[in-house]
């Protein structure tokens, strides 16, 4: 009888193990039978991935203040020591990392060859929470969300009260000034935009929500929508729309807001995630201490 319930137990759990390993595969955009590969777990908080126009993912590991690069070719090495504390970071179209640079709250711009420009100090004068993450639109314009979250490198212990809270800001491409573009939305963190520059997807973990504007002309926003009831501590974009969050794994919705994809991943928080590789046909997640690699049917897009 215990034999037969050993059985029946071992069967089970791989009945089990079968169904989660269909359901995982069931939106038909994760390479058939690919799970997660760990590149490595030897840093402290990674976050931040952006690709650059060959393939190359740069992410940060923040608390030992440095940008990593993972190259096409699977190594790994450090691209910048020092490197402002960088969070969110995205390449622009001359080949510039873009950092949100929290050390002293700025955003920057780093060449190539490593020279580093502050792009942006402040607000109206005043010091802002923490540049978080950042996408750039097709004219070179940057949205970037400004969420307070503590930092122990930091001397201050609050926020600039004459910021009034937590925004969505805009910095039209040559311009020394930010627009705020939604004076409404409580707590932004990650955001993305599509490459057609109809959509931009915001985390508003204040108000626990996804929400999508339609982006105009000159750059503001407008038809704010909730797209999902769910968080997202950074994001990406895939190349049949499909968006991608992360926080407890990676949770993906097709563009009708619909939850698809549930990839789940060995790690206490996982921070960002964006498309890398030779043919942006690799998934690039930051987790914790932790990069993982998980090679996709979809694309990324540029």
């Amino acid at each position: 009888m215990k034999n037969n319930t050993k059985r029946v137990g071992v069967i089970l759990i791989t009945l089990m193990s079968i169904t989660m390993t269909v359901r995982s595969q069931q939106s038909g955009i994760i390479a058939d039978g690919a799970k997660p590969q760990l590149i490595s777990n030897q840093f402290s908080f990674t976050e931040g991935p952006a690709v650059d126009k060959n393939g190359n993912v740069f992410f940060t590991d923040q608390p030992n203040n440095k940008i990593w690069k993972y190259d096409t070719d699977g190594q790994l090495s450090v691209f910048l020591d020092k490197a402002g504390r960088s969070n969110g970071m995205y390449f622009d179209k001359k080949g510039n990392l873009i950092t949100c640079a929290d050390e002293h709250n700025e955003l920057w711009s780093i060449s190539p060859d490593k020279k580093v420009k502050v792009l942006l100090k402040n607000y109206n004068g005043h010091q802002f929470n923490g540049p978080n993450d950042l996408w750039i639109d097709k004219k070179g314009g940057m949205y970037f969300t400004d969420p307070y979250y503590q930092r122990d490198y930091w001397e201050r212990k609050s926020p600039d009260p004459e910021m009034k809270g937590e925004k969505l800001y805009y910095l039209p491409k040559g311009k020394k000034e930010a627009i705020l573009v939604d004076p409404e939305i409580k707590k932004p963190n990650g955001l993305i935009g599509t490459p057609d520059n109809k959509y931009l997807y915001v985390s508003d973990m204040g108000n626990k929500a996804i929400v999508r504007y339609d982006i105009n002309a000159d750059g503001s926003l407008s038809n704010k929508k909730k797209f999902a009831e769910d968080l997202s501590d950074g994001m990406t974009i895939d190349n049949q729309g499909n968006v991608y969050l992360s926080g407890k794994g990676v949770i993906v919705y097709n563009p009708e807001g619909k939850k698809i994809e549930q990839i789940d991943i060995p790690a206490k928080w996982t921070a960002n995630v964006c498309f890398g590789g030779k043919n942006l046909d690799m998934l690039f997640i930051t987790a914790s201490e932790s990069v993982f690699i998980l090679p996709m049917k979809v694309k990324g897009v540029k």
